[in-house]
């Protein structure tokens, strides 16, 4: 069944203009069908297409149930947004794929993008929420000073990945709890500065390496979300 998102869907019984369009224009839906509407909070409402009409599409609940997320602690992914916007467009997508709660840009020193369109990445995360038929919608923040987030980030378990040889690092893999929830610092192209990472372990966060192998910002981002599902899931 087609899905479709209306975060006041209790509130108000029809579908926000984009996906009215989508629902009468594109795949010219009717009176009487039945579609699938979540409200981004974990709600999942089965309906039916009261008034067909492009710009408001009016609906009748007929079941409401709720679609929790599978995973149980919560994973925020805090990045330096990337020089282009089609890599951090494309990790925002793959990150609600594989699961995550909060997506946190961070302008860091050696940014080389200072700002990035929340809205453009949120329709993105909605676009991803409903393909991969889940019905809660991950929490993206405005761009936030490096700073102001470690210090504002004081529970559960706090990791920085980086670069730098010099600052001793911990394979994440090993050192992440499971059942736990996790924060992990994804810096720019150019790593964090020696001053970043130092704050971040005066601040409590642990140093952790994803292995090896050298990778993008948005390719770290996504092998920790990752590691992150995958020892949560064989800790049941």
């Amino acid at each position: 069944m087609i899905r479709f998102y209306a975060p006041d869907i209790k509130q108000c019984c029809e579908l926000p203009e984009s996906d009215s369009q989508h629902c009468v224009r594109v795949l010219r839906m009717r009176e009487g069908q039945e579609i699938e509407v979540v409200d981004g909070r974990g709600g999942l409402f089965r309906c039916r297409i009261a008034l067909a009409n492009q710009h408001h599409t009016l609906l009748e609940i007929i079941e409401e149930l709720e679609l929790p997320k599978v995973w149980r602690p919560d994973l925020t992914v805090a990045i330096a947004p990337t020089k282009h916007n089609d890599r951090m467009e494309w990790l925002v997508e793959k990150l609600v794929e594989i699961g995550v709660d909060h997506i946190v840009p961070l302008r860091c020193e050696r940014s080389e993008r200072k700002d990035i369109k929340i809205d453009r990445l949120q329709k993105i995360a909605i676009s991803a929420m409903k393909q991969s038929l889940k019905a809660i919608l991950p929490d993206i923040q405005p761009t936030t000073p490096y700073m102001d987030f470690i210090g504002g980030c004081r529970d559960g378990a706090r990791f920085i990945a980086y670069c730098d040889l010099s600052i001793p690092r911990l394979l994440f893999s090993r050192e992440l709890p499971a059942a736990t929830d996790t924060t992990i610092l994804i810096g720019p192209e150019g790593d964090f500065s020696p001053k970043e990472i130092t704050a971040a372990l005066e601040a409590g966060f642990r140093p952790i390496s994803l292995g090896d192998n050298r990778l993008r910002p948005e390719t770290a981002a996504l092998v920790a979300a990752d590691t992150f599902h995958i020892i949560n899931q064989i800790s049941q």
